[in-house]
């Protein structure tokens, strides 16, 4: 299928490794423009070398600056005249339990995670041209929580619901909003999380076992489905909670 990403531009954020960077080289493969982040220059330098295109800009920003979001607009705008929409990834919170964690280790989720996700989508809605299209890199922990990740269970639910709420405020102006919510995605975040058990094997094995698919996706698999809600094809897509999780939620 032709996903019409030839010549459209998105920001991507989080693109340095994981999710994010499988997301820029699903819509690079499909011939998007693109403005990738990270807070890392070296990271996300190295990130917009190996996309290998001149189609790729990479700057180094923190979702949690309150300048970043309009620096990322401003520069596609400058360097390509347009903006179609953003993919908006963060790292994961602290893991931890709601006991546990401290009220720093909140504050700053809160900041990155919530506070520059809406930052950002904002930005990218004044911004975008008709039909842009924003998705917000979410988590299960929306619909079910996840032990051991207390914030994200505390976070995600509510941005999801600012993300439906946008959905309702700029449809009329043809802007689509969606959250995408990955399950077990083979990343270097999940291996740290099963390293935690002391014997990530065992922990990846038992995982397995309650899902449907019995096997962990692949960051190439969720960036092919975050290309596809992006792109002008979705165009009837909005409001919408995403699981990208090999049926693992037991949820509706």
């Amino acid at each position: 299928m032709d996903l019409r990403l030839r010549d459209r531009t998105y920001i991507v954020t989080g693109a340095s490794g994981g999710l994010g960077f499988a997301t820029a080289q699903a819509l690079v493969d499909e011939g998007a423009r693109l403005v990738i982040s990270s807070r890392d220059e070296a990271s996300i330098s190295r990130a917009a070398a190996t996309l290998g295109t001149s189609r790729v800009v990479g700057i180094a920003t923190d979702n949690a600056d309150p300048e970043g979001a309009e620096r990322l607009v401003a520069t596609a705008v400058a360097k390509w005249g347009s903006l179609h929409g953003a993919l908006i990834s963060v790292g994961g919170p602290t893991p931890g339990t709601a006991m546990d964690t401290t009220e720093d280790d909140w504050r700053n989720a809160f900041d990155s995670v919530f506070l520059g996700g809406l930052r950002i989508a904002r930005a990218v809605a004044r911004s975008g041209e008709e039909g842009t299209s924003i998705a917000f890199v979410l988590s299960s922990s929306v619909k079910s929580p996840i032990g051991g990740l207390a914030i994200s269970n505390g976070l995600r639910p509510g941005l999801a619901m600012v993300a439906k709420t946008l959905a309702d405020e700029l449809g009329p102006s043809g802007t689509r909003v969606n959250g995408l919510l990955p399950g077990r995605i083979s990343t270097d975040r999940l291996k740290q999380l099963d390293g935690k058990t002391g014997n990530p094997e065992e922990a990846r094995r038992q995982a397995e076992k309650l899902i449907p698919l019995r096997r962990y996706g692949t960051p190439e698999e969720f960036g092919q489905v975050a290309a596809f809600v992006l792109s002008p094809v979705a165009s009837y897509l909005t409001g919408a909670m995403i699981p990208v999780d090999g049926g693992a939620l037991r949820t509706l």
